[in-house]
């Protein structure tokens, strides 16, 4: 398998990168962000302490901090879009069966398929894994549908990505 295709230079490509990587690793802060409100609401419903003991300052900081875990992903997704407008680089990918090679602008960098840990499919990108978190994107938008179903059939074939369903 030879895959070789261009990404060009678009400040709307960058943000959607941005993006679909951010959502992978902020996930995590709306879980914490909803345990803590959770956690919040709960103390200030069930009364804890004596008589002379008010426990409200506390849980009312735990909600507040829990609202502001669930907003942090949407102010850095904008900070990351903010910062993103105007570096779009020409680029692409030259992948194979041994590795990935991407390169953007200047830069270039590659990565073994035997690092590769998981291979997700979300929003017309495939995003591969090195452990447990997402390490680049392979955009579906740019191959052709022979591409995308040549590197499909490569990646079920490895087991980095589960069969389509029925």
């Amino acid at each position: 398998m030879h895959i070789r295709f261009d990404v060009p230079a678009d400040p709307a490509y960058a943000a959607r990168v941005a993006t679909m990587l951010s959502d992978v690793y902020l996930r995590k802060y709306r879980y914490i962000g909803f345990g803590l409100i959770a956690f919040g609401l709960v103390g200030l419903w069930v009364p804890i302490g004596g008589r002379d003991f008010d426990a409200s300052p506390f849980f009312t900081v735990i909600l507040i901090v829990g609202v502001l875990s669930m907003l942090f992903p949407f102010w850095a997704r904008r900070s990351a879009r903010r910062r993103l407008d105007g570096l779009a680089v020409d680029g692409g990918y030259d992948i194979n069966d041994d590795t990935v090679t991407m390169r953007s602008g200047t830069e270039r960098g590659s990565l073994d398929w035997d690092d590769v840990t998981k291979v997700t499919e979300d929003r017309g990108f495939w995003v591969l894994f090195t452990g447990r978190l997402p390490y680049t994107v392979i955009p579906q938008q740019f191959m052709t549908a022979e591409q995308q179903q040549s590197l499909r059939e490569f990646l079920v074939a490895r087991g980095s990505l589960p069969p389509a369903g029925p």
